[in-house]
């Protein structure tokens, strides 16, 4: 889930060499560059960093920064912390799990399952499909775009005020459904987090049981992924982990505040759930491998439609592909939420991935740390 507000990264501003903690690795060889990029988010501004990459070499640990501004405590390997918007793909990947059993259809119309939930302002479910909600070109509005939203949940005077409400599904879907379409379902492509809080909503609906524990009885304890959570409205984020950090606010300038403890409902299941890198790196090893979907699912899943604007980029259900720039591909998603910056992809073959968190949600570059993980040594590896 991405913070609805202005995330301009610093510019000028670096923190001291004493706030660089040192790193942790294992060592496995051709990880220099990816080193050197999570120094520079240090310097361009993050608090600290983990990352874990595996690939054929063995598994590859390190950290730069700080988890603590105030204590100046390093962050680890071991972090737990907000994956964000990586929920959409165990989301997903539940939802084309009861397709392989028959208990839904991707062509199916949201309305056949939420009759009468997505209306008004010109939205309309018995015109989506779920398919649609998956790929984002549903049309759908996104409640975290909302002014007033936003002001609640990602500006200072109202998180600070509001940090612990819990929101309900529909109160979520209400706020979306006050504002009109973008455009007609299937006729172009727009990310909205409201698409994932229906599919959250279907899973519930179709199971009868929470989403979340579909997610743990369907993927997290099948791969024993011991540091992932669906937390529904629980605040604490489980340790090992550091604490997180944002500007509350529409710039990189200004005070910075401790955010970690917050009810993540306001997410719900476009965004709140809780992991690790070792436990992103399985997850999405064990999706591309064919571990969790059969081979019919698994092709709709990555099956793409393009991304505007981003010419390498392309989104499935749940998974998007990106062409980096020595022409390696690689699947995963991105995820942002209050004071947590994440990313997780994995090659085509499943053999070398990389997870990787900012404790931070104003500064620093992602995408460099992925290029500099599969481009960095210059010779792509498993291009596909």
């Amino acid at each position: 889930m991405s913070v609805r507000v202005t995330l301009v990264a610093a510019t000028a501003v670096a923190l001291s060499a004493a706030l660089a903690g040192a790193a942790l690795a294992t060592p496995t060889g051709g990880h220099d560059a990816t080193r050197e990029a999570l120094r520079a988010a240090v310097r361009d501004g993050v608090p600290g960093v983990t990352a874990t990459a595996k690939d054929a070499h063995g598994t590859w640990r390190a950290t730069e920064g700080v988890g603590n501004l105030r204590t100046g405590q390093p962050r680890s390997a071991a972090d737990h912390y907000r994956v964000g918007s990586i929920t959409k793909t165990f989301v997903a990947t539940a939802l084309l799990q009861l397709e392989a059993e028959g208990r839904l259809s991707l062509d199916d119309k949201v309305e056949q399952w939420l009759p009468g939930a997505v209306r008004g302002n010109g939205h309309d479910g018995r015109r989506i499909t779920l398919r649609r909600l998956l790929n984002h070109t549903s049309g759908i509005y996104d409640y975290t775009s909302d002014e007033e939203f936003g002001r609640t949940y990602f500006l200072k005077d109202g998180f600070l005020a509001h940090r612990y409400d819990t929101n309900e599904p529909s109160e979520l879907l209400a706020v979306a459904m006050a504002h009109k379409p973008e455009f007609p379902p299937g006729t172009s492509w727009s990310y909205s987090n409201t698409n994932y809080v229906l599919a959250g909503m279907v899973i519930e609906k179709a199971t009868g049981r929470p989403y979340g524990a579909e997610i743990r009885d369907r993927i997290i304890e099948p791969l024993h992924l011991h540091a992932t959570s669906v937390p529904g409205t629980r605040a604490a984020v489980p340790q090992p982990s550091s604490r997180a950090y944002s500007k509350l606010a529409e710039t990189a300038t200004g005070p910075t505040y401790d955010v970690t403890r917050l009810n993540p409902s306001m997410a719900y299941a476009a965004g709140e759930m809780i992991s690790d890198s070792a436990d992103l790196n399985r997850f999405y090893r064990a999706l591309l491998g064919g571990e969790l979907l059969p081979s019919r699912q698994l092709r709709a899943m990555k099956t793409t439609v393009p991304i505007d604007g981003a010419p390498d980029a392309a989104y499935g259900l749940g998974l998007m592909d990106r062409k980096l720039s020595c022409g390696v591909h690689v699947w995963g998603h991105g995820g942002g939420i209050h004071g947590s910056s994440s990313e997780a992809v994995t090659t085509p073959d499943a053999r070398h991935s990389l997870a990787l968190n900012f404790n931070g949600d104003w500064a620093g570059d992602s995408d460099a740390v992925i290029e500099a993980e599969f481009c960095g040594d210059r010779r792509p590896r498993n291009a596909s």
